[in-house]
């Protein structure tokens, strides 16, 4: 058991190395035409911006930028932090239904501690992410800005998910869109505290 969890964390950190040798490698002058239909697996650029006005120009972020807008979350994810947001893709929020959508839309209250299960004070980027899973033989903790825990790991497929309170698994599709005041990875689905 304990050969298996180190050889899952051994491929990827292989894995998540070698995406990033490869993005530094791409040329970055040419303009990306696929931004609209698929999100990168890795994304090194250099953002200019907080969090929320990165996730805001991105076509794969806008809907989670809007509903941070909505449930009056921006001002505290504008602040220094750093934080470290883990922001579901248009795909994610195109499953919820629409009548749910607009109705967490218009409420605040209920809306921002969805939000808020997303976002981990501190800034974990990749790196930060592959050394905590080492370190926790496979698995790690992260705090939320409410102070709820999510709990992340490698699946059998090597790929890094996050389990929520309710025990639902998303994955994490995208890493490290750099902010000013942090990073933001994206996942496949929406998280539940």
């Amino acid at each position: 058991m304990k050969k298996s969890v180190l050889i899952a964390v051994a491929s990827l950190a292989i894995g998540f190395l070698s995406n990033k040798a490869i993005a530094q490698t791409q040329d970055t002058t040419k303009k990306d035409t696929t931004k609209a239909t698929a999100a990168p697996a890795t994304s090194t650029a250099a953002a200019s911006g907080d969090v929320v006005g990165v996730m805001s120009t991105s076509t794969n972020y806008a809907p989670m930028a809007l509903a941070i807008k909505s449930a009056q979350l921006e001002p505290t994810l504008q602040a220094a932090g750093p934080f470290t947001i883990f922001a579901p893709n248009d795909v994610a929020f195109s499953k919820l239904p629409k009548a749910q959508f607009d109705a967490l839309m218009k409420d605040p209250a209920k809306f921002a501690p969805i939000l808020k299960y997303h976002v981990v004070a501190g800034k974990y980027t990749k790196t930060d992410i592959i050394k905590a899973l080492g370190a926790g033989k496979g698995k790690a903790d992260l705090k939320t800005i409410d102070g709820q825990t999510l709990h992340l790991s490698v699946n059998d497929k090597s790929n890094l998910q996050i389990t929520d309170a309710k025990g639902n698994a998303v994955l994490v599709t995208a890493f490290d869109t750099e902010a000013s005041n942090g990073v933001v990875h994206g996942i496949n689905g929406i998280m539940m505290p």
